[in-house]
């Protein structure tokens, strides 16, 4: 199967495999994130996902499949918004549901679905080869699943209008504008990867899963007054947990924590 996991302590990484097409996207990447990610959600011995495209593809995904003719080829209505109700199991609500930080590793091109995959990862690191293109306008269509929106809310309309006409954005770019917390040469893409994932894996796990809540959700709410009332909840559970005494007495006694989830 091209979607191919690994678990190393409590990170999984999860490689885009199909070399041959650059990593190009395909049903198989589709159902191995509806299957695998919640199965993980629930999984108390995995702390963080880091998401990257198979090495020998030269990306991290060229995105839809162009040489199928079958592609961007609209089902009857019907079965269109038949499908609609199965939108949960979309990659990119997926990822923005996911409760775990996910970390995309961006070893190459993240071209269309690949690109807009990577807006919807907590934590981003580059190569110094990597590069995102958006290039559904010119074939006549758009950045579906709000791939621009998404794009505009994490670096402005006029950095994303610049991405959806197509113009590129290398990882230097990337990095500069926000969309890349790091930027790593291509042969320490992995290695740091896994040190960002790591170190999110030691802090208190439910303290990192309403971190990402409060991120994900407040940025939904206009009134800032509101979505810091919201914290204030998120705050007392946290205070009520063991991981919360653990910290602070480790803290104290200057020792590392041993953080439970609980």
């Amino acid at each position: 199967m091209p979607f191919l996991t690994e678990q190393h302590g409590h990170v999984v990484t999860v490689t885009l495999s199909r070399p041959e097409a650059r990593n190009a996207w395909g049903q198989d990447f589709y159902d191995g994130i509806a299957e695998r990610f919640p199965r993980w959600a629930d999984d108390d011995s995995v702390r963080a996902v880091v998401v990257t495209g198979d090495e020998d593809g030269r990306a991290f995904s060229a995105g839809a499949n162009l040489k199928d003719p079958n592609t961007h080829a609209m089902p009857p209505v019907a079965e269109f918004v038949k499908n609609l109700s199965k939108r949960e199991r979309f990659p990119f609500d997926v990822f923005m549901d996911f409760p775990k930080p996910i970390v995309a590793a961006v070893n190459g091109y993240a071209i269309g679905i690949g690109c807009i995959l990577t807006f919807c990862c907590d934590l981003v690191v580059a190569s110094d080869r990597a590069e995102w293109r958006l290039p559904q306008t010119a074939l006549g269509i758009l950045p579906a699943y709000g791939g621009s929106v998404r794009l505009a809310r994490l670096v402005g309309k006029g950095l994303a209008m610049r991405l959806a006409m197509g113009f590129p954005l290398d990882g230097r770019e990337a990095h500069r504008i926000g969309l890349a917390q790091w930027l790593v040469p291509h042969e320490e893409l992995m290695g740091k990867s896994m040190e960002v994932a790591r170190h999110v894996t030691s802090l208190p796990p439910l303290a990192v899963r309403l971190t990402k809540e409060s991120l994900n959700r407040g940025m939904d709410i206009p009134n800032l007054k509101d979505a810091a009332l919201v914290d204030l909840y998120r705050f007392m559970t946290l205070e009520l947990t063991e991981d919360k005494e653990e910290a602070h007495s480790a803290w104290r006694e200057r020792r590392t924590p041993n953080v439970r989830g609980a």
